[in-house]
C-alpha cells in the first residue's frame, strides 16, 4: 500500500502578499529514484480530487490506476513517479483546513488567496527536497493540466515535456466563487466560514458533489453497472457523500479563485518542454473545440505539441475511466522524452 508522506516545505512567501509557515505538501511515490536522479515524473491532480488518483481513488475526477504502474504507460519500473497533492487542497497539504499558528484554529475564511505559482513553489520545494531539480515530464487532468502548463512557463528549463489532458491554457469560463461561498454558508453549521468547529457541512458539500460528477458524466460511467436510473443515483449520492466528507469548502473556494487567475496564454513563448494536448471528444467542461485556440497558441510559441483527441463518451473523466484509448500515445510521447 502506497502511505502519504508529509514534505515540509518551511515558510512560504505567496505571490499575491503574506505567507503561510512551516508550510507542508503531502505526497506519494511510486518506482525507484534513479542514482543520477533524471527519471522523475511529476503527477499533478484535479480540482477535487487527491495525490491518490493513480491509485484507484474513486472520488476524483477520474481514477488514472490505469496509466500507472508497472508496464503501464506512465511505467514505474522505468520511472520515479512524485503524485503531489495541492497546496490548499483538503488531502494533506497546508490549506484552509490546517491550523493557523496565529490564531490556534483552523485557518478556515482566514487562508490567504493563492495562485498557480504558488502551487508550482510548494511543488519545486517539495521536489528539491529530495534532491530532485529537474523533470522527464508534468502530467496531469483538469487541474493537474493547469499545474502542468504553469511549471512549462514558470520553471521552463527544468521539464522536459508535459502532458495536459482535459484542461486549457487558462479556465474555460470564470467560476462563480461568490455563488459558491453563498451557497456554501446556506448550510446551518456554516458559522461565519468556522464550520469545523460546528461539526461541518457535509450536507451541502454533498449536493455540490453530486451536480459537479453529473456535470463530470459519471452518468455515462455508472450507466453498465446501474441501469436502473434510480440506483444510479443512489450511486452517485454515496460517491457525493465520501467525497463531501474528505473534502473541504473552503478548499473550493480557495483553489477556484486560483483557477480563475490563471491564463498561460500570454506566457506560451516561455515554453521550452515538448507538450502532449489531450482532449475528450464529449467533455464538456474542456469541449475538444478548445484544441483549435490552444494549438495555434502553442505553435505560434515554436512549441513541440502534438495533440490527442479520446473518442470516449466519458465526457471529463475520459483519461482515467478510457485510459486505453490514449495510452499508447502517453507511452510514445514519454518515450520520446527519454530519448531525447
Amino acid at each position: 500500500m502506497t502511505v502519504t508522506k508529509l514534505a515540509p516545505i518551511g515558510n512560504l512567501p505567496l505571490k499575491l502578499g503574506g505567507s503561510l509557515p512551516t508550510a507542508q505538501l503531502a505526497y506519494v511515490t511510486y518506482g525507484t529514484l534513479a542514482p543520477n536522479r533524471d527519471n522523475v515524473v511529476l503527477l499533478t491532480h484535479g480540482y477535487t480530487s487527491s495525490h491518490l488518483f493513480a491509485g484507484g481513488d474513486q472520488a476524483s475526477e477520474g481514477t488514472w490506476s490505469g496509466l500507472v504502474g508497472p508496464g503501464k504507460a506512465i511505467d514505474t519500473d522505468r520511472f520515479f513517479v512524485v503524485s503531489s497533492n495541492m497546496l490548499g487542497s483538503a488531502y494533506g497539504s497546508t490549506a484552509p483546513r490546517s491550523r493557523n499558528p496565529a490564531s490556534g484554529r483552523a485557518y478556515g475564511p482566514d487562508f490567504p488567496d493563492i495562485t498557480l505559482d504558488d502551487i508550482v513553489e510548494a511543488q519545486r520545494r517539495m521536489l528539491e527536497g529530495m534532491g530532485i531539480d529537474r523533470l522527464v515530464a508534468v502530467i496531469g487532468p483538469s487541474y493537474g493540466g493547469f499545474q502542468a502548463f504553469a511549471w512549462s512557463v514558470i520553471h521552463p528549463e527544468a521539464v522536459r515535456g508535459i502532458v495536459a489532458a482535459v484542461t486549457g491554457l487558462r479556465a474555460p469560463k470564470q467560476l462563480d466563487m461568490e455563488a459558491l461561498r453563498a451557497r456554501l454558508a446556506t448550510d446551518p453549521n456554516w458559522n461565519g466560514g468556522h464550520y469545523y468547529e460546528a461539526g461541518g457541512i457535509a450536507k451541502t458539500m454533498t449536493a455540490i458533489r453530486a451536480e459537479t460528477l453529473r456535470g463530470y458524466g459519471i452518468e455515462a460511467d455508472l450507466s453498465a453497472r446501474h441501469p436502473d436510473p434510480a440506483d444510479r443515483n443512489r450511486a452517485i449520492d454515496a460517491i457525493a457523500r465520501d467525497w463531501a466528507e474528505a473534502f473541504d469548502g473552503h478548499s473550493l473556494l480557495v483553489l477556484g479563485r486560483a483557477a480563475n487567475a490563471y491564463d498561460v496564454t500570454p506566457l506560451a513563448s516561455r515554453i521550452k518542454a515538448r507538450v502532449l494536448y489531450v482532449l475528450s471528444r464529449t467533455d464538456a467542461l474542456f469541449p475538444p473545440s478548445l484544441a483549435s485556440e490552444v494549438m495555434p497558441v502553442l505553435a505560434a510559441a515554436g512549441v513541440d505539441a502534438r495533440y490527442v483527441e479520446i473518442d470516449s463518451p466519458h465526457g471529463h473523466l475520459a483519461s482515467g475511466v478510457d485510459a486505453a484509448k490514449w495510452a499508447s500515445d502517453l507511452k510514445s510521447f514519454l518515450d520520446g522524452l527519454v530519448a531525447r
